[in-house]
């Protein structure tokens, strides 16, 4: 079903393309209201617009529909992957607990505790006067 509406979807797209290129734009109305665009266009001087404006806005709407089909589609997919019991935050979880076991299987930690040990302690009593 998402193929089907992702296919008319880019088709309806393709199709609004294809109709505003070939609408005249706002300049073009001057030189045919005195009689020189008349003769090239298939739709006559004022003919063309309304029915390039009319099969615009229909496609505009299709596409709307088919943007609102698909996003329809893909949120019930992904209801359908988050209830066939893939583990997203349950991984999440263990993260803290693989870090400090990693971390203590590391060789300077080792290091690092023992030689805490030899630091001088500093006073902050006598360190004010």
């Amino acid at each position: 079903m998402e193929k089907l509406i992702l296919v008319f979807h880019v088709l309806t797209a393709l199709a609004i393309i294809g109709l505003i290129l070939l609408q005249q734009g706002k300049g073009a109305e001057m030189g045919a209201s005195f009689g020189a665009g008349a003769s090239q266009t298939v739709f006559g001087s004022q003919g063309g617009g309304n029915f390039f404006t009319r099969a615009t806005a229909i496609l505009a709407a299709l596409f709307f529909a088919t943007s609102f089909g698909l996003a329809i589609v893909a949120k019930q997919q992904s209801e359908i992957s988050a209830d066939a019991g893939i583990p997203v935050a349950a991984e999440q979880a263990d993260i803290p607990a693989l870090v400090e076991e990693q971390a203590s299987d590391l060789p300077i930690a080792d290091e690092v505790s023992e030689s805490a040990g030899d630091l001088p302690v500093i006073d902050e009593a006598s360190e004010s006067k």
